[in-house]
C-alpha cells in the first residue's frame, strides 16, 4: 500500500472491522473514509485498491524497534 501524507493515526482511531487499533486510512472514491487495523486492511486490500481514492498506511510503524533503555532505566 502506498503511503500518503495525512494525519497520523493514533491510538484512539479504531478498526472499523475488529476495534483493533487502525494503522491504515481508506479514503473511499465517494468521499467516505474506513479505518482498519493492519490484519484487516491486508486481508481486504485488493477490494479496498478498487474502491479507495487513497490509501494512508501507517503499518510500517509495527516493526519499528523502540529506543533502547538507558542502563538507569533497567
Amino acid at each position: 500500500m502506498e503511503t500518503l501524507a495525512e494525519p497520523t493515526l493514533n491510538a484512539t482511531d479504531r478498526c472499523d472491522r475488529c476495534g483493533a487499533q487502525a494503522y491504515v486510512r481508506v479514503t473511499l472514491g465517494s468521499g467516505g473514509e474506513l479505518l482498519f487495523c493492519a490484519h484487516h486492511a491486508r486481508e481486504h486490500e485488493d477490494k479496498l485498491r478498487e474502491v479507495s481514492s487513497r490509501i494512508h498506511d501507517e503499518t510500517g510503524r509495527l516493526v519499528a524497534t523502540p529506543a533502547a533503555a538507558s542502563g538507569d532505566e533497567a
